[in-house]
C-alpha cells in the first residue's frame, strides 16, 4: 500500500543514505576494464564528486522513490524503541520502589542501598539545616547570647552544604544516565539490532540502491552527455556607462574676422569704334 506523502530523511538515517550512495557510484562509475557489473553511460561526463554532490542535495527526492520501504523501517523502528523505553522505565520504578521500601533482594541490595541514600539525604540533610539555622539565628537575637547559639548555626550551614552537594551529585547521575540511554536509543549499532528491525533496515537500503540511487544517477549522466555546449558568454559592458553627451570640445573657437570688401578693377577695355563706314551710335 502507497502512502500519500513521503516521508522525511531523518539525521540518523544519513550515514546509510551516503553509503549506499558510494555503493551506487562504485556501480555507475564503472572501471574500463569491465570489473564492475554494469557499463558507464555516456563515458561519464560528470566525475564522482559532482554526482555525489547532485545526489546529496536530491536526498528528499531520491528517497520519495523508497516511501513504502522507509516507512515500514521507520515503523518497525519506532515500536521497538517504545517497547525498549517502557521496560526501562517500568524496570526503574520496580527498583526505585523496592529501594524506597527496604524491599531488596541479595543481589541488589548493594544498588538499593545506594538508592535509599540518594533520596533521604538531600531530604534529611536539608530538614536539619532549616531547623539548626532557625534555632541558632533566633538564639542570636537573645541577649546575652547562648553558648551553644553558634555551633548550632556552624551545623546547620554544614547541613545545608550537604544538601547542596547531594543534590547537585543526584543532578549529574540523572544527567549521564539520560544522555547515555538516549544515545544508545537514537543510535542504535546494526548489529544490536533486533531480526525484524535489521532486516527492514536492508530492504529499505536496498530499495534506496535499485529503485532512488542507481536511476537518478543515470538520469544525470546521461543528461550532462546529452547537454548542448553552452554559448560563449557576451562581452561584458564597459564600466563607464555612457550618460547620453559627449566631452567638451577643446579645440580652439574660430576667430571672428572682420570681412573686407572686394574690389574688381575697371573695365579698361577700348571702346567699340568702327571703321569709317559705321558711325557710332
Amino acid at each position: 500500500m502507497h502512502m500519500n506523502s513521503a516521508p522525511h530523511l531523518l539525521n540518523e538515517d544519513r550515514p546509510d543514505f551516503e553509503h549506499v550512495l558510494d555503493d551506487a557510484l562504485h556501480i555507475v562509475l564503472d572501471d574500463e576494464d569491465g570489473s564492475g557489473s554494469r557499463p558507464t553511460p555516456g563515458g561519464a561526463p560528470l566525475n564522482a564528486e559532482q554526482l555525489r554532490t547532485l545526489a546529496l542535495a536530491a536526498a528528499e527526492q531520491i528517497v520519495m522513490a523508497t516511501t513504502d520501504e522507509y516507512a515500514a523501517y521507520q515503523k518497525v523502528r519506532t515500536d521497538h524503541r517504545t517497547a525498549a523505553r517502557d521496560s526501562a522505565t517500568a524496570r526503574d520504578n520496580r527498583t526505585f520502589s523496592y529501594a524506597a521500601m527496604g524491599v531488596a533482594d541479595r543481589t541488589g541490595s548493594g544498588a538499593g542501598f545506594i538508592a535509599v541514600l540518594a533520596v533521604l539525604t538531600p531530604l534529611l540533610a536539608g530538614a536539619a539545616a532549616v531547623i539548626f539555622l532557625l534555632i541558632g539565628y533566633a538564639m542570636h537575637a537573645v541577649s546575652p547570647e547562648p553558648a551553644i547559639a553558634s555551633p548550632l548555626r556552624t551545623a546547620g550551614w554544614f547541613f545545608a552544604a550537604v544538601t547542596a552537594a547531594s543534590i547537585l551529585l543526584g543532578a549529574v547521575g540523572l544527567l549521564m544516565t539520560a544522555l547515555r540511554d538516549g544515545a544508545g536509543a537514537i543510535h542504535d549499532a546494526p548489529e544490536s539490532l533486533p531480526p525484524e528491525v535489521q532486516l527492514a533496515r536492508e530492504q529499505w537500503r536496498e530499495a534506496l540502491l535499485t529503485l532512488g540511487m542507481l536511476p537518478f544517477l543515470d538520469d544525470a549522466l546521461a543528461h550532462a552527455a546529452t547537454a548542448e555546449p553552452l554559448a560563449p558568454a557576451p562581452p561584458a559592458p564597459a564600466r563607464m556607462p555612457h550618460l547620453g553627451y559627449s566631452g567638451p570640445n577643446f579645440s580652439s573657437p574660430q576667430e571672428d574676422r572682420p570681412t573686407t570688401p572686394r574690389f574688381s578693377s575697371p573695365d579698361f577695355s577700348s571702346p567699340d569704334w568702327g571703321g569709317p563706314d559705321h558711325a557710332p551710335e
